[in-house]
């Protein structure tokens, strides 16, 4: 299902849906007196429908819902096309993860009645709604009958009503990381007051690295760094730097194709190798990249690595990655990795990757950022992003290189 019919779907129909229910509740008086979760809770769902990125931003949530609440079973509900990211992060048991299948409507309905079943006869003792406005989650949190419902609330915003029936709901805050609103959410379940006004997580601190990781043993890292020697024989004598240049499901989110050309070419005459890497969908862009870089150095790894596995196997075997604002600068933080990544639509003050081996490039212009939840993530530049556009190639390119040289002097002492 394309992505604006899921919101012109939520918008409208969500708003109806979400006010029945509310309607509902106040009716029957199954709002009253929200009660705080028990430390000794036996089942717990997180619901986190979002990009694969967000799923490591809440690695910390998870870290802190296993502290707080041991013998809880963790289950966790994404969209399916998602699932991999947590099945490599083992961020709970495989039978505790649930999916919804979002490639058509049909079989997007027959998933959340399925999923409400499941919840209902397992006894939810909590539901965290990790999503920011998106109605479907909210009704999903209370269709799995959980009488304990942590989310977020637009509290005075207008034109973002999801329900009233979200029990220990906290304000969305847009100056502060994501990852810290995702551990006010576990604040929240503790907390005794209702919506709108929970103010919860107020002295938690973002976490200096995400709290996840993906074990390799060193044979299966030097097995694979062989295999990309074999197959590109230009990286057994260059260091290689990975670029992502692709902007996903959201184009405006990408540096400029010619800027990272130039970078490309800078990189390459110095000596190292480039790889380009992205899905299968990114294929022509490497290969436009490519042409204008016009160095054998500069290589097409576009659907190279087979899983989210094969690709934190290469960002261990690589110096550097250059990306734009998606899931490959978060996955990056569960390796050795050093991160540049482009922020301008959106900012890494909110959604930058965790820990320390992130430069986050931003222009700062007067109109980013620009997309948020109150937006519905929809820019007003028409595809002309100048947030982006204005970050000139040769000092990224210089700000590599000093990083590189650094690098490999630290190596050889």
């Amino acid at each position: 299902m394309k992505l604006q019919t899921q919101r012109f779907i939520d918008r409208w129909v969500g708003q109806l849906l979400c006010a029945a229910v509310s309607a509902w509740v106040r009716f029957t008086g199954l709002w009253s007196a929200p009660a705080t979760l028990d430390t000794q809770a036996k089942n717990i769902l997180v619901i986190l429908l979002s990009e694969m990125g967000s799923i490591v931003l809440a690695g910390p949530m998870f870290a802190a819902l296993r502290r707080q609440y041991p013998g809880a079973a963790i289950h966790i509900l994404q969209l399916k096309k998602n699932q991999e990211v947590s099945k490599l992060l083992s961020l709970t048991e495989p039978e505790h993860m649930h999916t919804l299948d979002d490639s058509s409507g049909g079989a997007l309905i027959a998933d959340i009645l399925k999923v409400s079943l499941a919840m209902r006869r397992l006894g939810l003792d909590a539901v965290i709604d990790c999503e920011l406005f998106s109605r479907v989650s909210a009704l999903l949190s209370f269709s799995t009958g959980a009488p304990v419902r942590a989310g977020f609330t637009p509290h005075t915003q207008e034109g973002l009503y999801r329900g009233s029936f979200i029990n220990h709901a906290i304000p969305y805050n847009p100056y502060q990381h994501i990852s810290k609103q995702f551990l006010s959410l576990v604040d929240a379940l503790q907390s005794p007051q209702g919506m709108p006004r929970n103010r919860a997580g107020a002295i938690r601190d973002i976490p200096a690295e995400p709290e996840l990781s993906v074990a390799f043993t060193p044979t299966e890292l030097e097995t694979y760094r062989s295999k990309v020697e074999t197959d590109h024989p230009v990286t057994r004598d260059r260091p290689l730097v990975l670029v992502y240049a692709g902007g996903g499901i959201l184009p405006e989110r990408a540096w400029p194709a010619s800027h990272y050309a130039r970078v490309v070419q800078g990189l390459c005459a110095a000596g190292y190798a480039v790889g380009l890497i992205g899905l299968k969908d990114d294929a022509i862009l490497a290969r436009d990249l490519q042409a204008q870089v016009g160095h054998e150095a500069c290589l097409n790894l576009t659907g190279y690595t087979k899983s989210i596995r094969e690709l934190l196997m290469l960002m261990h075997a690589s110096a550097l990655l250059i990306t734009n604002d998606g899931g490959p600068s978060h996955f990056a933080t569960v390796t050795p990795i050093q991160t540049m990544v482009f922020f301008g639509p959106e900012t890494g003050k909110l959604y930058g990757p965790l820990g320390k081996r992130t430069i986050i490039l931003e222009s700062g212009i007067a109109c980013s950022p620009c997309l948020t939840a109150y937006n519905h993530r929809l820019t007003f530049c028409d595809g002309d992003n100048q947030c982006l556009k204005r970050i000139a190639p040769d000092p990224v390119l210089d700000q590599a290189l000093a990083y590189l040289r650094t690098r490999t002097e630290a190596a050889s002492v």
